[in-house]
């Protein structure tokens, strides 16, 4: 079976040429979705990282208390992280900001002392985490010293039309973005079956004499399914081999509008994913295409 799909994949001629043509188009649709998924993932994780909620502290909080503080927060299973800044660091930030606003530092020295506070940075695993971290730190009864809540302020509030939104946002893309990769998905294997289907159609008066001496269905699959998997298999190394360079011009020209994404970098990385993906899915596309494409005649 092996050496007769071999065979028959080579008297194909300009038949197994144009199968392995529109399978490598399927398949690069496919590698398109990887590096489309993984821009997706890049920036929707950019998007969440510019979102946080800052709780500042009163002056007369220590630092201990205020660690404490992050201790507790790093136990809830919805944050990511918490940076502490000191009012020490706040106010180098502040000068260093206002470096050229001479009368606003010209202020902040005639106030003899430190004005600004303490806080914690907190981030959340998910944008529409951030209501039950700030619930929880308004309801902790161990923020509270001597009776009186260390906590100053919370900015929650001044962001949550933002939080929401980006909320809303994200799974809005990660809804239509799965839609996206299903739909090409799809799509791909259409093409891949009907590709299939054309080459099998042309070997059908063979089928039909294999079947009139008595071979098996097993063994009139067989070279079939061989010549779809030798048909998948390189597609998917011409695939590999194009996406190089394809990936490098891409990347050069796109870098900057993708905020940072470097595809070439991506597949440098990632390139064992991205190969074992390519390569399984050009060797079960050859195959179930082969084996749903030849049924027909099978059962004629």
């Amino acid at each position: 079976m092996f050496v007769s799909g071999g065979k028959s994949f080579a008297r194909g001629g300009a038949v197994s040429a144009a199968t392995v043509l529109i399978m490598t188009v399927t398949l690069g649709i496919i590698a398109s979705l990887i590096f489309l998924s993984a821009l997706l993932s890049f920036t929707l994780g950019t998007i969440k990282d510019k979102v946080d909620v800052s709780v500042y502290f009163v002056t007369t909080a220590s630092e201990e208390e205020i660690l404490a503080v992050k201790d507790q927060l790093l136990k809830l299973p919805q944050v990511e992280s918490v940076s502490y800044t000191s009012a020490e660091d706040a106010l180098i930030a502040f000068r260093a900001r206002h470096s050229s606003d001479q009368l606003t530092l010209q202020a902040l020295d005639e106030l003899g002392s430190n004005p600004l506070d303490a806080s914690l940075k907190v981030q959340a695993k998910n944008p529409s985490e951030y209501e039950s971290i700030v619930n929880f730190l308004e309801a902790s009864p161990t923020l509270s010293t001597d009776g009186a809540s260390i906590v100053d302020r919370i900015n929650y509030a001044q962001n949550k039309d933002v939080i929401d939104r980006i909320s809303v946002a994200i799974g809005a893309t990660q809804d239509i973005g799965f839609a996206v990769v299903i739909l090409f998905a799809i799509a791909s294997i259409l093409i891949a079956f009907a590709t299939v289907r054309l080459a099998i159609y042309t070997s059908k008066d063979e089928i039909a004499v294999m079947r009139l001496v008595g071979a098996s269905n097993h063994y009139v699959q067989g070279p079939f399914i061989v010549t779809g998997i030798i048909t998948g298999v390189i597609s998917a190394i011409i695939v590999l081999l194009l996406l190089w360079p394809a990936t490098w011009y891409i990347g050069l020209k796109t870098a900057i509008w993708f905020g940072g994404f470097s595809v070439a970098s991506y597949y440098a990385s990632n390139f064992a994913f991205v190969f074992l993906s390519v390569l399984l899915s050009g060797i079960g596309l050859g195959a179930i295409a082969s084996i749903l494409a030849i049924r027909k005649y099978l059962k004629a």
